[in-house]
């Protein structure tokens, strides 16, 4: 059953609904330079020095343009009674090119007005400080997050808006899935990989980490009554057999994500990291002022993304699934979407039941949704009872989660309007409740429609997830 205060919402980021790419002084962001999905979009996840060429179609660029459609969409998530929207700021809007000392005041303005409609509508605000939104001038001029200027850099962009939104926002993220830089450095570090290497990946996770606490420190001075979480891509890795040798496949790599709440949520590095950095040669220079900031700074809730479970088997010849970046091995007892990702309701319960009971902070459910194919009837109806059953399948878990005694602020589900993918710049991946009529290719009005979905979830939330 579902508490009282508990806050139904859906989630969005900026860099991939906000259009406007060239508006009002801002900067580019990553995503700017990306092209829609292809080869080299897919490459791009590893290495960025391809973004010098020119391509026919940017899908961020124009995006659904919610920079100048946001009113009638807060509006709609009004009528659809949501009580939080997760979105994100774009830290290129406010500071172009990163390094600045004085701020955007245009940028500022959109968030001001975004803001305060929300304010006005009583929605709650979760905001995630860099949602894969690293102002693409410090990935050319500093190398990203391998240089530990960024950190000094985001933090003077963290000061300007706790200040500015103080009055508007409690909850905030810091980094969004700041495990994911283990699989796309370049869209969650802004830095090229192209060699895979391990010590480079932890050097930008370690600079990340201490920026992290550094905004808790800074976000907790300047409004005590801030709530600031870390963000992980989650899922339990299920052993393929009972082989001894796949249960510790699973063990190990379970902590890959474990490592980045243990330091946020617990203070420092897990013991097993010590490992970790010496069979991979990594060498983190960790100051003692390093582990203070760290200790004295954690996290007050944990938030995560959860789509799909993951399968840990020792045995090469298995089948591989991709799902939101992240090779598994096959489930055979799983459906998938059209995608490849693997519908797994009951992973939710897991994952959240392990989370807890490893680190006894409050949880938030940020990111949970079906990509799929939806289709305008004649009638100008979209039927997508396939989202209903999926979601609906995952709130029941969630319920039973919090039967189980696990503390869950909240849930917002991916893309509540439909916007473009991360992974592959589509539109036709859809996730939202309301459709934006708009093509993989840029072309449509943008026309917002009310999905079968939408008139679902206002009634899940109506009835507090009672009779889904």
């Amino acid at each position: 059953m579902f508490t009282k205060n508990f806050l139904w919402g859906g989630a969005i980021a900026a860099n991939q609904c906000e259009g406007a790419y060239n508006k009002d002084g801002k900067g580019l962001s990553l995503v700017d330079v990306m092209p829609s999905i292809s080869e080299e979009r897919t490459k791009g996840f590893n290495n960025g020095k391809f973004y010098d060429q020119t391509f026919e179609y940017y899908p961020s660029h124009d995006s659904i343009d919610f920079y100048n459609n946001y009113e009638e969409d807060i509006l709609l998530l009004k009528e659809m009674g949501i009580k939080v929207f997760r979105t994100s700021i774009s830290w290129p809007r406010i500071f172009p090119n990163g390094d600045e000392d004085k701020p955007n005041e245009k940028g500022l303005e959109f968030y001001d007005k975004l803001f305060k409609l929300c304010y006005d509508n009583d929605i709650e605000l979760l905001v995630t400080l860099n949602h894969f939104d690293t102002p693409y001038s410090l990935y050319k001029n500093y190398n990203g997050w391998l240089n530990n200027k960024l950190i000094n850099f985001f933090i003077n962009y963290c000061e300007v808006v706790f200040k500015r939104y103080s009055k508007y926002v409690k909850y905030w993220i810091t980094f969004n899935e700041i495990n994911m830089i283990l699989h796309a450095p370049f869209l969650a570090g802004a830095f090229d990989d192209e060699n895979n290497s391990l010590d480079k990946k932890y050097k930008a996770i370690h600079n990340q980490l201490l920026a992290s606490a550094k905004a808790v420190e800074l976000g907790h001075l300047i409004n005590p009554k801030f709530q600031i979480g870390g963000m992980i891509a989650a899922a339990t890795y299920y052993p393929k057999t009972c082989k001894p040798e796949d249960v510790w496949e699973g063990i190990e790599k379970d902590r890959e994500a474990f490592l980045f709440v243990d330091v946020q949520a617990r203070g420092k590095y897990p013991a097993y990291a010590k490992k970790i950095f010496k069979e991979n040669n990594i060498k983190l220079e960790i100051s003692k002022e390093d582990e203070e900031l760290l200790k004295n700074n954690k996290i007050d809730f944990l938030a995560f993304s959860y789509y799909s479970s993951r399968v840990a088997s020792t045995n090469k010849d298995d089948n591989i699934t991709d799902g939101n970046l992240f090779a598994s091995v096959k489930n055979e007892y799983l459906d998938e979407s059209e995608w490849g990702w693997q519908i797994d309701p009951l992973g939710i319960r897991i994952v959240s039941n392990v989370l807890y009971d490893r680190y006894q902070i409050p949880l938030f459910v940020v990111e949970n949704g079906l990509g799929a194919k939806d289709t305008v009837t004649d009638s100008g109806e979209i039927i997508d009872d396939y989202r209903i059953d999926y979601l609906s399948k995952h709130i029941k878990e969630l319920s039973n989660t919090i039967e189980d005694g696990v503390d869950i602020i909240g849930y917002t589900s991916w893309g509540c309007i439909d916007l473009v993918s991360a992974s592959t710049g589509q539109m036709s991946k859809r996730y939202g409740y309301i459709y934006v009529d708009l093509d993989d290719e840029g072309n449509g009005t943008r026309k917002r429609i009310k999905k079968k979905s939408f008139y679902w979830y206002k009634k899940v939330i109506e009835n507090n997830g009672e009779n889904i």
